[in-house]
C-alpha cells in the first residue's frame, strides 16, 4: 500500500495546485488577489487529500458509488440549520457510515484559527444532535472525521503572546504557538468524542512541493485516521454478508 508515498503525493497535489492556481489568477486578471485570497478563491487543493481517502475506501471494499464527493451530493440535513455541505460523505445501501471534512491553513493566523475552531465545533454539534433526533435512521452513528494541514512556517511556529484580562487563560496554552494550539485542538475533538478522529498534518511550501510533510503529533497521524475510518466503514459493509 505504501502510504506514506501516498500522502505524500497528496502533499504535492496540494502545493502544486495552490501555486498554479496563483499563477493562473495572476493572468487572468493581470493583478492578483491580495494575501492568500487566491487559495480561497481557488479551492481543490485538498483534493488530492480527497482522493486518496477514497481509494483506500475502495480498497477497503467499500463501492465507489458510496463514497460522494461532488458538491450536489454531500448536502446532509442538520438540526440548528436546514443543511450542510460536507467535503466527504459515505452512504452504503440507504445508511450514513461517515462524514469527513477536509481543511488547510497558509498563512492569515490569528482570526482564521478562531474560525477554524468555531467551524469545526459547530459542525459536530449539527450532525450529532441531528442523529439523535433521527434525521439519518435507520443509519448508524455515522463516523466524523477532520483533517487538518497548517503551513509549516516561522509564523505558524513562533511562539504567540496571549491576552489576559479579566481571567487567565487555561495553562495548556501558555507559551504555545498555533501550530501548538491547532495540534491540541485536534486532540480535544477526538479526546471529547466530538469526533471519531483527527488528523493533524504540516508542510512548508519549499519541501512540500516535493511531498514532504510532518505529523507532529502521533496519535493525530493520517495512519491512526484512516485506520480507524475504514475499520468502522468496512465493518458495516461486511454486516450484508452476514
Amino acid at each position: 500500500m505504501n502510504l506514506e508515498s501516498r500522502l505524500s503525493d497528496a502533499i504535492k497535489w496540494f502545493w502544486k495546485t495552490r501555486s498554479n492556481q496563483s499563477k493562473r489568477q495572476g493572468l487572468n486578471q493581470g493583478v492578483r488577489d491580495h494575501g492568500n485570497r487566491t487559495a480561497v478563491t481557488g479551492g481543490k487543493q485538498l483534493n488530492g487529500f480527497v482522493r486518496l481517502v477514497t481509494e483506500l475506501l475502495a480498497e477497503g471494499g467499500l463501492p465507489l458509488g458510496s463514497v460522494h464527493v461532488r458538491k450536489s451530493e454531500v448536502v446532509l440535513p442538520g438540526y440548528f440549520r436546514p443543511s450542510k455541505e460536507w467535503d466527504l460523505v459515505v452512504v452504503h445501501n440507504g445508511k450514513l457510515l461517515a462524514t469527513v471534512e477536509f481543511k488547510s491553513q497558509v498563512g492569515s493566523l490569528g482570526n482564521n484559527f478562531n474560525n477554524r475552531i468555531e467551524e469545526a465545533l459547530g459542525n459536530a454539534t449539527d450532525i450529532q444532535r441531528a442523529y439523535r433526533e433521527g434525521a439519518f435512521k435507520p443509519s448508524p452513528a455515522p463516523w466524523l472525521g477532520y483533517l487538518m494541514m497548517l503551513e509549516r512556517s516561522d509564523d505558524s511556529t513562533r511562539t504567540r503572546s496571549i491576552r489576559e484580562r479579566h481571567f487567565p487563560v487555561m495553562e495548556d496554552f501558555k507559551s504555545t504557538s498555533y501550530a501548538d494550539r491547532y495540534g491540541l485542538f485536534c486532540q480535544r475533538l477526538v479526546r471529547e468524542r466530538l469526533y471519531n478522529a483527527a488528523c493533524f498534518i504540516m508542510s512548508d511550501e519549499q519541501t512540500g512541493i516535493a511531498g514532504s510533510y510532518l505529523e507532529p503529533m502521533n496519535e493525530l497521524n493520517f495512519k491512526n485516521f484512516a485506520a480507524s475510518l475504514i475499520g468502522h466503514v468496512s465493518g458495516y459493509v461486511r454486516r450484508d454478508f452476514l
